[in-house]
């Protein structure tokens, strides 16, 4: 393996501005996203209190976009069209 010096990184202003920019976006969304949760957490807790397992479930998998599918019961599905 061939050695060489180690490569010199240089920090440029447009650098600083746009990770500062992008920092303060980040922020910005964060304090956003916790007001929308506080006021989300209500609602949710009021509404898990009275709602079933399923149903709580079914939230769950419809925030994170889940979507399962059934599994078929048959042999053909584990072995494709093969005949015995």
């Amino acid at each position: 393996m061939l050695r060489r010096k180690p490569t010199r990184l240089e920090l440029k202003l447009d650098d600083i501005e746009e990770f500062d920019g992008a920092r303060k976006e980040l922020e910005s969304r964060r304090k956003r996203e916790e007001v929308d949760m506080v006021g989300a957490s209500d609602a949710e807790c009021a509404l898990g209190l009275s709602t079933d397992h399923k149903s709580r479930e079914q939230m769950i998998h419809d925030r994170i976009g889940y979507k399962p599918q059934p599994k078929p019961n048959n042999r053909s599905s584990h072995f494709g069209n093969f005949e015995f």
